[in-house]
């Protein structure tokens, strides 16, 4: 009979707006994050920012960095730096086929979005290629495009 339930909570997400823009994105994995007592506790608190992030293999184990995580304010004096690098948490078989595709093909492994999924704190990865000058441009032509013809459809509509 206490205070709110968890379900009715709004949990911040937080996503890398920039990735969509440099990247060409394929595959999607679903990553726990290895954190600390504060991070959790930033994190709720909605201080977070993955958009210069990126994951890295060291020794076969993933990492994610760059992304940063505010202090928490009500820690002690042993409270987290806030942009160190934080272990990734996959599947064996998962950690291979993408350590595979990187060395292969040389891929990115590029954080999309930091969630909350159900009481656990995940990161949406994808596997990503670099896009030149040319691509970013046509992407954002057909961008306008579909913008112009869905308010022409729209005004067309009002009358």
């Amino acid at each position: 009979m206490g205070g709110k339930s968890k379900s009715s909570e709004t949990l911040p997400s937080f996503t890398n707006s920039k990735a969509r823009h440099k990247f060409l994105l394929g595959d999607k994995f679903e990553a726990g994050i290895e954190l600390r007592g504060s991070e959790v506790k930033s994190i709720r608190n909605g201080k977070a920012q993955i958009s210069e992030s990126f994951a890295r293999f060291v020794k076969d184990e993933l990492f994610l960095y760059n992304s940063y995580i505010d202090e928490y304010s009500f820690s002690n004096e042993n409270n987290h730096e806030p942009t160190r690098p934080r272990k990734l948490l996959l599947n064996r078989r998962e950690l291979n086929r993408l350590q595979s595709a990187v060395e292969a093909s040389g891929k990115t492994i590029v954080p999309l979005r930091i969630f909350f999924k159900n009481s656990l704190i995940k990161c949406e990865l994808a596997l990503g290629t670099g896009k030149n000058q040319r691509d970013k441009r046509q992407d954002l032509k057909k961008r306008v495009a579909q913008r112009e013809a869905e308010q022409a459809l729209k005004s067309a509509m009002k009358k």
